[in-house]
């Protein structure tokens, strides 16, 4: 099987991450999502936002896609999880191919 060097792991995870970050709304979720303790409901979510539930939903599987959050069930509660890290690690990862050596 062939597996991936850690160069092309990041490259992946860059492209990954990057492109969820390329929606305006993404990037406002994952803001809404930090200040507000990194965990908020999906109907929370939607109610900041002034596009349509399906919209939204579509916008949060690209996040969750990418790593940037993840969803746990409370009762009958579906809850958003920022993924902070993962952010961190992979922009910080990313910043170091242009640092100065």
């Amino acid at each position: 099987m062939n597996q991936k060097s850690k160069a092309e792991q990041e490259l992946e995870d860059f492209e990954t991450v990057f492109k969820a970050l390329a929606h305006e709304t993404r990037r406002h979720i994952l803001v809404v999502l930090n200040s507000r303790g990194g965990k908020m409901t999906a109907g929370q979510i939607a109610d900041r936002f002034s596009c349509k539930w399906p919209t939204t939903t579509r916008h949060l599987k690209v996040l969750e896609g990418a790593g940037l959050v993840y969803i746990k069930k409370e009762g009958r509660e579906s809850f958003y999880y920022l993924e902070s890290d993962r952010l961190n690690h992979v922009v910080n990862n990313w910043m170091k191919w242009f640092s100065k050596k």
